[in-house]
């Protein structure tokens, strides 16, 4: 017996130096009763700010909305840009964010969900310079400007599709369409989805009717990249609001194209 209370002291000793392990926001959720999720607000359809009441309307905050009340808590919508939009959901700044496009960079510091949606790259300048613009290659010039938000995926873009065009990197809360707008570019690329909604607002501007749109990408949310107990929870709601017709029904109240 005595040779075995060094052995029993060190194993406990073991124990209690082994740290608890990290609550997952699922629990931090459920105990607080306060879903935090981090959105821009400036990306019509899918988020959207009034500055005048602090609201939200859009596809990711009708999402979210439905997350919270199939949770049975409260949802808290917190402010972020493109820019910290990784860093706020690694940290703990909220729990989990609105959509945003899937890609290797924020996969190195982030967690992704399932995807439940998808869209592609195209180009919008002004009307009046339709003449000028007809495809990809006509951007690829030394006398051309091309905006992009910085942190947005579009940024990396606008590098990758146009090394020969100037580049016109935006901090928000401006935007690069308001760039184009100015006459301050020519140029600037985001989604389809939300180029429909920027042509229907500002009439002046047009999508460039291009061969086809670039890159293809799903979208998903941004969770802690560690916590696999959240992630299976949000995947597996993903499922079933999928089977259930959720997300194609909120694409046609938004009216999203896939």
């Amino acid at each position: 017996m005595k040779c075995l209370k060094p052995l029993l002291g060190f194993v406990l000793l073991m124990l209690f130096a082994v740290p608890a392990a990290a609550q997952s926001a699922l629990q931090d959720v459920l105990s607080t009763g306060v879903l935090k999720v981090g959105t821009t607000g400036d990306w019509n359809p899918m988020t959207m700010k009034d500055p005048a009441t602090n609201s939200y309307t859009g596809y990711d905050i009708d999402v979210m909305t439905a997350l919270a009340t199939d949770l049975g808590v409260e949802v808290e919508f917190v402010p972020t840009d493109w820019k910290t939009l990784v860093n706020g959901v690694s940290s703990g700044k909220y729990h989990i964010t609105g959509s945003a496009s899937v890609s290797a960079a924020r996969a190195k510091a982030a967690g992704y969900s399932d995807s439940y949606f998808s869209l592609a790259t195209v180009p919008l300048i002004l009307s009046e310079n339709a003449e000028r613009f007809s495809d990809w290659n006509d951007l690829n010039t030394p006398e051309t400007t091309v905006a992009a938000t910085l942190g947005t995926t579009q940024e990396k873009q606008v590098k990758q599709y146009f090394p020969d065009a100037k580049h016109q990197i935006v901090e928000a809360p401006a935007r690069d369409f308001q760039e184009v707008l100015s006459g301050r570019a020519d140029a600037h690329i985001t989604s389809n989805v939300e180029a429909i909604k920027l042509v229907e607002k500002y009439p002046q501007m047009m999508i460039v009717p291009v061969s086809e749109p670039r890159s293809p990408t799903p979208i998903a949310m941004l969770l802690p990249q560690s916590d696999q107990v959240w992630i299976n929870y949000v995947n597996t709601w993903i499922a079933l609001k999928s089977e259930r017709n959720f997300f194609d029904d909120l694409a046609l109240k938004w009216k999203l194209t896939q």
